[in-house]
């Protein structure tokens, strides 16, 4: 992939990645961000994190309070124009940045928009469809088995579903254990989960149970909104299985507990 990009002598360099962490990232699990990282690196990446980004603007957008999410739009643009591409470990975030930008915002700025949409990409996605990343002479890690939680955003507004599975193919010889009702939500739906908790409780629930049925030791997926919903209900009911980020799993980073596990 670095012979996409030249710098001004036409020497051959590496794509400019621009790593967009996300808040929960940030604050409830760094470990998906450095996950993240290391495999751009690993792909033949140059990364940078950019120190001043903050929220997407998404909460604010999916409750309707467009004044609030424009600027926030707006400084996310200007903050991550200089990549050559923007890569976020977040069906959901991605989303908002490649579809809602573009329709939140007018004139000027709506160009933009359009522009970091076109190069922006969950991390999956880049890694497979774009990085075309794949394992070389490294021996597959070794997983137990995984079953894949598609988180809505991703799957609907992205069209994500085969492009995690091929990574834990191609990385860690695995073959993700399908849920009998992959393409249904968690519960998680972003404020949803705050607005009617009986109802996101019983769709958790649910869906633990379908990744119990299928023996797998680990539920996986690539939105953390939705895997701290997850993890909260399988403790609240006693359920053994670890939830996961998918960017843990393709690293090869299983020294940090599971979520909603340890200190």
């Amino acid at each position: 992939m670095s012979d996409q990009y030249r710098d001004k002598t036409g020497a051959a360099r590496r794509p400019q990645v621009a790593l967009f962490v996300t808040c929960l990232a940030d604050l409830f699990r760094p470990s998906v961000a450095f996950a993240s990282l290391r495999l751009l690196q690993r792909a033949g990446c140059e990364v940078s994190v950019p120190r001043q980004q903050t929220c997407c603007g998404q909460p604010a957008y999916n409750t309707g309070d467009y004044e609030a999410s424009a600027p926030l739009a707006q400084r996310t643009i200007a903050m991550l124009e200089y990549a050559d591409y923007v890569v976020l470990p977040s069906g959901s975030c991605a989303g908002m940045i490649c579809h809602h930008y573009p329709q939140l915002l007018e004139g000027q700025w709506r160009e933009r928009a359009v522009d970091l949409a076109a190069k922006t990409f969950e991390l999956t996605a880049f890694l497979h469809d774009i990085a075309r990343f794949r394992r070389g002479s490294a021996a597959p890690l070794q997983l137990p088995a995984v079953a894949y939680h598609d988180s809505c955003a991703g799957l609907r507004e992205l069209g994500i579903r085969e492009q995690p599975r091929a990574l834990l193919k191609e990385l860690c010889d695995t073959q993700v254990s399908e849920l009998q009702q992959r393409d249904v939500c968690c519960g998680f739906g972003g404020t949803f989960c705050a607005k009617m908790p009986e109802i996101s409780g019983k769709m958790a629930s649910d869906k633990l149970a379908d990744a119990a049925a299928t023996g797998a030791d680990i539920l996986a997926g690539g939105d953390l909104g939705c895997l701290l919903h997850l993890a909260g209900r399988a403790r609240r009911l006693g359920q053994a299985i670890d939830v996961r980020h998918v960017a843990e799993l393709l690293a090869g980073e299983l020294d940090e507990p599971a979520i909603g596990r340890g200190k």
